[in-house]
């Protein structure tokens, strides 16, 4: 997962009298079943998706980045990851001991079209340009945790189970039931069920429904019309995706879009 990167360390700090924090900013295409194996390093690090599905594995739980997410790794912790979904991503990697960001767990972050801008800028200077501090700067104001109230949507850990999440993520339009999963996986209907039971909590048409509501909202927040945002996630009638979303989210798809489109 990489590719060509903006390299900060010799040539930012010589810029005086600031130091930068950033030591890399690397872009990349994802590609479909890539892997990041298990390690762990000293500096914090963080990865956004622009148009890839990813997912991470950090301190024991599975973060899923799909467009217009991002994750926080402190220095330290393992963690691997896979690509769900072919697409853009870009990881961005801090100084052991210079990072204004005072996270000290792994973080889940939105990216708006504002913050991807910026961390595109950052990209495409060169290290000693003058806009670089006053846009890093902006970069981490901008930088905020996500709600409380986000969904997290927990991946199941048995292969058969998995390989269907995995499917679902990077394709939440897929309207195939259990019965056609079960053949698909070579596995039972009530094997499926209990799987998804056990390792998620939730019975798979509600983990389904997490999982689609959940890669709407960043369609949402781009200003996707309600009713494409519906079809894209696989409903097919959007009073169906409108129950289903505030069943899930406690608010109305039209809460997340931008205010001008509201």
């Amino acid at each position: 997962m990489r590719a060509q990167a903006n390299q900060y360390p010799e040539t930012a700090n010589l810029v005086e009298p600031v130091l930068s924090p950033v030591l890399s900013i690397d872009r990349d295409t994802a590609q479909d079943h890539e892997l990041l194996h298990l390690h762990a390093h000293p500096e914090p690090m963080l990865t956004w998706s622009s148009t890839a599905t990813l997912i991470g594995s950090v301190a024991g739980r599975d973060w899923l980045i799909p467009p217009g997410y991002g994750l926080w790794v402190p220095g330290g912790i393992e963690h691997s990851g896979a690509v769900l979904h072919t697409g853009e991503m870009t990881t961005i990697t801090f100084a052991a001991d210079g990072s204004p960001l005072a996270w000290t767990e792994p973080t889940s972050f939105a990216v708006g079209s504002l913050l991807g801008e910026i961390i595109t800028h950052l990209h495409r200077i060169a290290p000693d340009d003058p806009s670089r501090s006053p846009a890093e700067a902006l970069m981490f104001q901008l930088l905020t945790p996500l709600p409380s109230q986000h969904i997290h949507v927990t991946m199941p850990a048995d292969p058969r189970a998995r390989a269907i999440a995995e499917l679902l993520f990077a394709h939440p339009d897929d309207q195939r039931e259990l019965t056609a999963w079960a053949d698909h996986v070579h596995a039972s209907v009530r094997t499926l069920s209990r799987l998804f039971r056990a390792e998620t909590g939730l019975s798979f048409a509600s983990w389904r429904t997490q999982v689609r509501i959940r890669a709407a909202i960043p369609m949402l927040a781009d200003g996707t019309p309600v009713a494409a945002a519906a079809r894209a996630v696989g409903y097919r009638k959007p009073s169906a995706f409108t129950a289903a979303f505030h069943r899930t989210t406690g608010q109305t798809p039209g809460t997340y879009l931008p205010q001008t489109r509201r």
